[in-house]
């Protein structure tokens, strides 16, 4: 490991398996599921064809202070709450010059309750009754800029808006920063709360979300050939990302190396990814080639695998052309659900969990495995896996795709 390396010391987390990383973790490895009925109230006033969803398990205002949950939209609450998690869980307080401290915080969504909310007071009780605190609530650089106030992060906050690539993207821009020596250590990931009428219509209208409206929990079933579609979830994944030279001179833990990032996109379609899975395997090349390692070195990949019918086979058509068919494939979303800007930054977690632990948890409701995956799935049970070299890789509407490369350390 050289000094310009760039190390995983601090995990946080809040999703619909757990409050933190550890209870998610600990569901993830059991197989659970975090689908659940969704509000009554909210599938009848909108006559939603889709009933089901992946809230939070733990609520925001059971860990914030009641101040914070009224000044903040909810999707910077779970982005405060994880990167809190992380930024202690790294024990860097008393260790780094606020000035050295980066923040890199992604969304696909945003402030969306906080804009439907505003509009119906406007609409309803007029301009006075609206929050003066509603466009810091709503702007998407919210949960970065929440946390990094949070933090006192003064290096640099930024905020990547690429759909569901977005908590992935955090991670490459962190990496970006420490390596061009603007920052000794960034928190980084991505941060949804978009569980709304209008998300669940839209999502409905293209088609994308299952229907299995009476199995929430087995609803999501990424690679499986009776997959209908995703369970649209809620959370937020935060990381602690540090310059190695900067970590092991404050003695601090180190979970995994980020060693390689990649990005490209289709120029395909707004929405439906390249069949082909050519963009998405220059992404993957290029976060090998970044971290100097050979597809025969990847032993996993965490796959984004959102379990809709014409997203999961070219992810694997991708997987094969830029790796090959060795690697052994994990899918968290079976558990998770579809976090939407969270979802890269959460399954990276759980990358470099699996490698730190030398487990990798069962994808969720994979029963039959789709016969053009053509890859060895984990299903059923954790496998032990001996794994040094793990490939996650996310993907997004524009065509935005994310590789990212761990290497144990």
């Amino acid at each position: 490991m050289s000094n310009n390396d760039v190390v995983v010391t601090g995990l946080g987390a809040t999703t619909p398996l757990g409050g933190d990383v550890w209870s998610t973790w600990e569901a993830m490895l059991a197989g659970r599921s975090g689908g659940r009925q969704l509000d009554p109230e909210l599938v009848e006033k909108f006559r939603l064809p889709v009933r089901i969803a992946a809230p939070l398990a733990v609520e925001p205002a059971s860990v914030l202070p009641r101040g914070a949950v009224r000044r903040l939209d909810r999707c910077q609450q779970v982005a405060v709450v994880a990167a809190q998690q992380a930024w202690e869980e790294a024990k860097a307080q008393d260790h780094v010059d606020p000035d050295r401290v980066g923040v890199v915080v992604g969304t696909g969504i945003g402030g969306i309750r906080t804009l439907l909310e505003q509009a119906d007071l406007l609409t309803g009780k007029g301009l006075r009754q609206m929050s003066p605190l509603t466009v810091p609530m709503l702007m998407p650089n919210g949960p970065a800029a929440q946390v990094g106030l949070a933090l006192g992060a003064r290096a640099g906050v930024h905020a990547p808006v690429s759909a569901c690539a977005s908590g992935a993207e955090a991670l490459v821009w962190a990496w970006r920063m420490l390596r061009a020596g603007e920052a000794d250590i960034v928190v980084a990931g991505g941060a949804e709360a978009s569980l709304t009428g209008v998300t669940m219509a839209a999502f409905a209208r293209t088609r994308t979300l299952s229907l299995r409206n009476d199995d929430p929990r087995r609803a999501s079933r990424p690679f499986d050939a009776d997959r209908d579609g995703f369970v649209l979830g809620e959370g937020a994944g935060m990381v602690v990302l540090e310059r190695a030279e900067h970590a092991a001179a404050r003695g601090a833990k180190v979970y995994a190396r980020l060693a390689g990032v990649g990005t490209s996109a289709d120029a395909h379609h707004i929405t439906a990814p390249d069949p082909t899975g050519r963009g998405q395997a220059t992404a993957i090349r290029a976060s090998m080639r970044c971290a100097r390692v050979t597809p025969a070195d990847v032993g996993h990949v965490n796959a984004h695998a959102t379990s809709t019918v014409v997203g999961d086979i070219p992810e694997t058509v991708a997987i094969k052309e830029a790796i090959g068919d060795h690697p052994v494939l994990t899918a968290p979303k079976g558990a998770l659900g579809h976090l939407l800007g969270a979802a890269g930054s959460t399954e990276a977690i759980s990358t470099v969990l699996s490698l730190h632990h030398g487990l990798l948890p069962p994808t969720a409701n994979l029963e039959k495995l789709d016969p053009q995956v053509e890859m060895d799935v984990v299903a059923g049970e954790p496998r032990k896996t001996d794994a040094a070299v793990a490939v996650c890789d996310s993907f997004g509407f524009g065509g935005h795709n994310v590789a990212l490369t761990f290497v144990k350390e």
